[in-house]
């Protein structure tokens, strides 16, 4: 490689480096103990903790806890029901002054299906795990920060493509994985950032296109609400408002008959931006590793309980859906958290040797540079 393009793709990747390493700093920081977040909700007690019950003690109808989730929480309103794996006697809810309230300034908790008891999600609602979850996702910022560290994602991306092009050429002059031990303090640093870098290099795209991607998810929610969900409500388009609705007891099944083979995620009651004016949508996903992370949208009539459209899942919303379970290793259990915290640990030491390197780098002649950085 010629000299010029060397100097090119440097520049490339100090400048693209040093522009979102404090932000990836911030994000690897926070993202360590996200990959545990389920572990650390109960070691913190903020996990929700159901109280013990008689196992043969019935659930209560979809409609009930609705009106307990109500009750709870008195003048607002049920915004959406979710259904989690690892508690099947206990029911997500959402509520919000309205129907339409953005979701940073909702409140969740959990409904105990045998008794409609609501039990607090400080994890949810301002915990500390919250708070490290709004950093990691907007800095407290919102969309104009998520569309900060989406950017910051993307200069990451291109420091590890101009990083792997200047590695090729440096590494012909080196055995592979060498340390140049009797060199320079900073040059011992150099080889162990290429060394490091070189490693978790898979890991770090798969991680830095997945935050990315998750980092638009709003931008993408909205692009489905304008294309894929204005489509399946169309016929409702001149339809007077609703002024009551069925009750909510038989969605679940009539969502389960329109879509065999699959079992509910969430439940988005009418005026969220899941669903219509005028809709219940259940959303159902699939029974495999891979396909309980996609979502398949079922559109019922909130009066009538027709169901009046089966939505086919646009690209985008797949990769979303599949890009934020990858990004926090969510995908194979505690070993994969284990590698997923390990290489997160790796890419600081990177980052803090990037940062390093450049500052010796400023402070050092050309031509010393030059001398303790060339291979003997």
């Amino acid at each position: 490689m010629k000299s010029t393009t060397i100097r090119r793709w440097s520049l490339v990747h100090t400048w693209t480096s040093l522009i979102c390493t404090l932000f990836l700093l911030l994000l690897a920081l926070t993202g360590l103990p996200l990959i545990f977040h389920h572990e650390l909700e109960h070691l913190l007690g903020e996990a929700p903790e159901l109280r013990e019950l008689p196992a043969e003690t019935p659930h209560l109808s979809l409609q009930q806890l609705v009106e307990a989730a109500e009750r709870h929480r008195p003048g607002e309103v049920v915004q959406y029901f979710g259904f989690e794996d690892d508690e099947p006697n206990g029911v997500v809810a959402i509520t919000a002054a309205t129907a339409g309230t953005e979701p940073n300034s909702s409140h969740t908790f959990m409904l105990d299906a045998r008794s409609g008891e609501a039990v607090e999600m400080p994890a949810a609602n301002g915990g500390i795990l919250m708070v490290i979850l709004r950093l990691h996702v907007d800095m407290f910022a919102g969309l104009p920060g998520k569309l900060l560290l989406a950017f910051m994602g993307v200069l990451f991306v291109v420091a590890i493509i101009s990083g792997v092009v200047l590695y090729a050429p440096f590494m012909r002059r080196l055995k592979f994985a060498e340390v140049r031990h009797e060199k320079s303090t900073r040059t011992r640093w150099l080889d162990l950032h290429n060394l490091i870098g070189i490693v978790t290099l898979t890991w770090a795209l798969v991680v830095g296109v997945t935050g990315v991607i998750s980092a638009c998810a709003d931008l993408l929610i909205s692009a489905w609400r304008t294309e894929a969900l204005a489509a399946m409500v169309a016929p409702y388009r001149d339809a007077p408002p609703l002024t009551e609705r069925a009750p909510v007891n038989q969605v679940l099944t009539i969502a389960a008959q329109a879509t065999p083979g699959m079992q509910p995620d969430f439940i988005a009651f009418p005026g969220t931006r899941f669903s219509s004016e005028h809709h219940y949508s259940v959303f159902m996903k699939g029974n495999t590793h891979l396909t309980a992370h996609l979502w398949t949208p079922v559109l019922i009539d909130a009066r009538s309980l027709e169901v009046t459209a089966i939505g086919q899942r646009p690209w985008y919303m797949d990769a979303l859906s599949m890009s934020q379970p990858l990004h926090f290793g969510d995908y194979g259990g505690m070993p994969m958290k284990v590698l997923w915290a390990v290489l997160d640990v790796l890419s600081i030491i990177v980052l803090g040797s990037g940062l390093y390197l450049w500052w010796v780098r400023r402070r050092t002649p050309a031509t010393q540079r030059e001398r303790a950085e060339t291979p003997a």
